[in-house]
């Protein structure tokens, strides 16, 4: 049988070297990345600039299996990625160090080019990454010395018996101590001139190791501390804490009773802060100091205009429940939460801009570059439309806009619900398109009547006999009046609704099913008071949002 060639314990030392290379120069550039934008960290630029070129369908994809988790499957395929890549570039440097040189500095204008076309970004922000790049490129000429090249040439493939032996000399003075013979002569094991590069002492895997933990365990000290002071330094988040939001000039009506159906698994009415769904295209969350921020007003308009922080929570601001979905949502999908929101009138802001004639859509931007475009007539027929301040009593959470986002009701968040808004442009359709409808999705987005079943879970085992059914139905801006289920294919029977906050927020319902002994298949559907029966027809997230029934399958147990 023919033996299996082993690698050579150079070529595994190189990968290796290139891979601990790789570790020192992102654990540089996070931490010089703390005196910086969040943007100029390497990882979090390549990974937004991958996103902006993924193509829609990918997107979808990663929305529809990781849910909220999408990032982080993101950050791990890139640290894979990374790590592949860092061991190829040790060993195009073991070859010819030239070449795995060259490769650093490819990679590193690589990712300079991801951070400098960042929304906002400049000159100063590739300085993390110049560094980064550069104790790189230092780490790994110093593993590179220090690969161990001794019986590399012939002893991987000649006979194991011979390769016990020692080479034989040509020239005695190859073996004197090369610490105290000066006189030339031929070429030391692994190929190195002794005039060469090569370290006094012929390496060791000793001291290859011994190196390349030092340098292992200093990127990994220099990435935790760039880490922790950058969560020390972040004055946002201290400012956000010590806000106190102004009291409502319109507060929202109390939630009557019985707005949460009496079934246990069902989503409380109002969603928690920390479970409300985030979904957007910002790796790391902008850091909006709300001291000198300023939303620009400008584009087809009478009069162009800034307002700063302070001059909106001047402003009398109102309440008020809003769903907000998002558009990947696929049917019996969890992206979709109702809160309380507190904030400006969009319509007020417009009546002091006094939109031009021709004008239909207002395009607005966010801190990371985001984009989305919103119809005009939306934000101007009195439905609480806001620029959002408030959630659920508190400031904005970091993650979800803080210190100011839009909130539409009734509009799939892609066309509408910018975080950390710093601009607004009115202008028309035809003349601009925004993030998502520059990758094929749909320019203008109402939300589509949806509902889902929350209990029992899907595949769940119950017993037989009574079963309480529920869930939550949704239909921003007309309202839920009806939600039937149907078990197996039997008739559709009509469920309890509960009690309705307003046509801008989600309703709950309930259904109490005598369940008897085995496999079953249970549906629900549900009528808004305007379009009436929600559509049967199955419609994927893209260009415009999921449709269908939503079905589970439950086990009855005797």
């Amino acid at each position: 049988m023919k033996k299996l060639k082993r690698i050579p314990l150079s070529a595994l030392a190189a990968a290796l070297a290139g891979l601990v290379s790789a570790g020192v120069l992102l654990g540089v550039a996070q931490l010089a990345g703390v005196w910086f934008r969040p943007a100029a960290s390497p990882l979090v630029a390549l990974g937004a600039a991958f996103i902006d070129f993924t193509p829609a369908w990918l997107k979808n994809f990663a929305v529809e299996t990781f849910g909220t988790a999408d990032k982080t499957v993101l950050f791990i395929a890139m640290g894979v990625v990374t790590a592949v890549l860092a061991c190829l570039v040790g060993l195009l440097a073991r070859r010819r160090w030239t070449w795995g040189a060259a490769a650093v500095v490819l990679l590193g204008a690589v990712v300079g080019a991801a951070v400098i076309t960042r929304a906002g970004a400049n000159v100063l922000d590739l300085i993390p990454t110049a560094a980064g790049t550069l104790a790189g490129l230092v780490s790994l000429r110093l593993l590179e010395r220090r690969i161990p090249q001794a019986r590399e040439t012939g002893a991987a493939t000649a006979d194991p018996a011979a390769a016990a032996d020692p080479p034989a000399v040509a020239d005695p003075a190859a073996t004197a101590d090369p610490a105290t013979d000066v006189t030339p002569g031929p070429a030391v094991a692994g190929g190195r001139s002794p005039s060469g590069p090569a370290p006094s002492d012929p390496p060791t895997r000793r001291s290859f190791f011994a190196a390349a933990g030092m340098l292992a365990v200093t990127a990994a000290v220099m990435g935790a501390g760039g880490t922790a002071l950058a969560g020390l330094r972040n004055s946002v988040e201290d400012f956000r804490k010590a806000l106190r939001l102004p009291s409502a000039f319109r507060k929202a009506d109390p939630l009557p009773a019985g707005v949460h159906a009496p079934v246990d698994g069902v989503v409380p009415f109002v969603t928690p802060n920390a479970d409300f769904y985030r979904i957007d295209t910002a790796l790391a969350v902008p850091r909006v100091d709300p001291q000198t921020w300023q939303l620009r007003v400008h584009g087809m308009v009478e009069e162009e205009f800034t307002m700063s922080f302070q001059e909106l929570l001047d402003s009398e601001l109102l309440e008020s429940y809003v769903t907000l979905t998002c558009v990947s949502n696929p049917v019996g999908g969890d992206l979709a939460g109702n809160a309380k929101w507190l904030g400006y009138p969009l319509a007020k802001v417009l009546e002091r801009a006094r939109p031009l004639p021709g004008a239909d859509m207002v395009l607005s931007t966010s801190a990371d570059g985001f984009s989305a475009s919103t119809p005009l007539e939306v934000l101007r027929d009195g439905r609480d439309a806001l620029l959002a301040v408030g959630m659920n009593g508190e400031p904005l959470p970091l993650d979800h806009g803080f210190p100011v986002r839009m909130v539409v009701p009734g509009l799939y968040g892609f066309v509408s619900a910018t975080k950390w808004v710093v601009d607004l442009e009115v202008t028309r359709f035809q003349d601009k398109t925004a993030y998502w409808t520059d990758r094929g999705w749909s320019e203008r987005a109402p939300i589509k009547t949806a509902s889902r079943i929350e209990a029992p879970r899907p595949f769940a085992r119950v017993p037989a006999g009574k079963i309480a059914v529920g869930g939550t139905a949704w239909a921003q801006q007309r309202g839920i009046e009806r939600v039937e289920v149907q078990v197996d294919d039997g008739p559709w029977e009509e469920a309890e609704l509960a009690a309705e906050a307003t046509v801008d927020t989600w309703r709950q319902w309930s259904f109490s099913w005598q369940a008897e002994p085995g496999q079953h298949y249970l549906r629900v559907r549900s009528y808004d008071a305007v379009d009436g029966l929600q559509t049967d027809e199955r419609a994927d997230p893209i260009p415009n949002g999921a449709s269908g029934w939503h079905s589970i399958s439950v086990t009855v147990e005797p």
